[in-house]
């Protein structure tokens, strides 16, 4: 195996080999299938990735954020081949079997929603999010739904419809009916010097008046908010204004659904990110970590609210697959027998301390966010947060990718850098993850 930095006819070679699977990839995969990072895989363990020439990369990236316990952890690998061995597929609607109601009883001792909890497990974030929608509205039996500026919810057509930024959604319409979009509150953009309580009353406010003026509360079946906006560009809730937020759901019997499908599963230092606010939704919605890599998500709720879904009316014929849950399963087990909440919270310490230094080396860095190990830093121009620098983004992006670091981009202006590296990354390899990005940050700004 030989490493990121090898000689230059090598590096050559491992161009070729990844150019000519991109071919292959281009001649018969659709093009609207993003490429975000021209890179290749051929194997991971860990935090690291072997590209098609036997490269290794360090993975800032983590799948988009689903590899929190790592690349293939042994146990969990050893689950799916056990699983897979003994039943692969049966269908939940035609017959029970043991890992599909042992996931979902881990899932309710974890994040209990009031007195009683229930789930139901789904493919992907963007299927939790649909069905969150449709349970939240036979609950309530009302249609309209209010979500938020630089939200990201998924492709689907009610999630799409969700999803804030237009280039996700560009000739799709017509979208689905009675959505509602309200500004997040973007402390860093529209702070304006006040402080978080402050704004985030000013904030509550809008919410308020928009009941005058967008949409009728009483019509309201649910309000849906990422407390950490993922491809949004790792934008926080302030804490104030998610109490205000549950309040005015309470006040109007409006379910309050949390999006936890990029925060979830220790990235932030917890198993979800609404337990750093001590505020408790209806519904949330899980996928990514969940299962190390295999499709499984999971849409969790008080019982009597999901309940509220008349029979056959969510559900589909892969949700809770044997195999996936056997991975979420082992993956969780795996998460509490390494305590990885509180890896991540080691993670956070390093990767913030380190950004806040480059921060003071580089005036092109406008603001640096983090809840736990969701860590961002937004670059803009002239330190102003309403103009976006998303040249040096992708200028980073790719000199990093030339060193052997996969960075992603967030944010609708594709201005900010997240780092969603797996969370049981050695010290020594992150920190040389992030020599290479100050590095390469600082010949591109100075």
């Amino acid at each position: 195996m030989q490493p990121a930095t090898t000689s230059a006819k090598a590096k050559e070679l491992a161009f070729d080999k990844t150019k000519e699977l991109i071919d292959r990839r281009k001649a018969v995969v659709a093009n609207g299938v993003s490429i975000f990072v021209p890179s290749s895989a051929v194997s991971a363990n860990g935090a690291t990735i072997i590209d098609a020439n036997g490269n290794e990369l360090i993975d800032f990236g983590g799948g988009i954020g689903v590899v929190n316990a790592g690349h293939c952890p042994p146990p969990v690998v050893k689950a799916i081949q056990d699983q897979a061995a003994k039943l692969i597929h049966s269908s939940i609607n035609v017959s029970t079997y043991e890992p599909y109601l042992q996931l979902c009883e881990k899932l309710v001792s974890l994040f209990p929603h009031g007195d009683k909890t229930k789930v139901m497990l789904t493919n992907t974030g963007a299927e939790s999010v649909e069905n969150a929608i449709k349970i939240a509205r036979q609950a309530t039996k009302r249609s309209a739904v209010i979500c938020f500026s630089e939200a990201f919810h998924g492709r689907s057509m009610m999630a799409m419809t969700l999803t804030s930024k237009i280039n996700y959604k560009i000739d799709c319409g017509p979208f689905a009916p009675e959505v509602y979009r309200l500004p997040f509150p973007n402390y860093y953009h529209e702070g304006k010097g006040m402080t978080e309580n402050d704004f985030a009353e000013q904030e509550l406010q809008k919410l308020h008046d928009a009941t005058h003026s967008v949409v009728d509360p009483n019509a309201v079946a649910a309000v849906i908010i990422e407390i950490v906006q993922g491809e949004g560009g790792f934008n926080i809730v302030p804490k104030r204004y998610l109490e205000g937020l549950r309040e005015f759901c309470d006040e109007f019997g409006i379910m309050l659904i949390f999006d936890e499908v990029q925060s979830g599963f220790c990235r932030t230092g917890k198993w979800a990110a609404y337990q750093h606010f001590g505020v408790t939704p209806d519904i949330s919605t899980w996928a990514k970590s969940m299962g190390s890599g295999l499709p499984i998500g999971a849409v969790i709720g008080r019982q009597e609210v999901m309940d509220s879904a008349a029979v056959a009316t969510i559900g589909g014929t892969y949700t809770g697959s044997p195999v996936c849950c056997a991975a979420a399963i082992a993956t969780i087990k795996y998460m509490e027998e390494i305590d990885l909440n509180k890896r991540a919270q080691e993670v956070s310490k390093i990767v913030g301390d380190r950004f806040h230094k480059l921060k003071a080396k580089c005036s092109a860095i406008g603001d640096i966010r983090s809840l736990g190990a969701m860590q961002a830093i937004e670059f803009v121009e002239n330190n102003d947060p309403s103009a976006p620098d998303s040249e040096t983004v992708a200028l980073l992006t790719k000199a990093c990718l030339k060193r052997g670091l996969i960075l992603l981009s967030a944010g609708t202006n594709k201005n900010v850098i997240r780092v969603l590296s797996p969370l049981v990354i050695s010290d020594e390899l992150l920190n040389k993850g992030l020599d290479i990005l100050e590095e390469e940050l600082l010949k591109i700004t100075n």
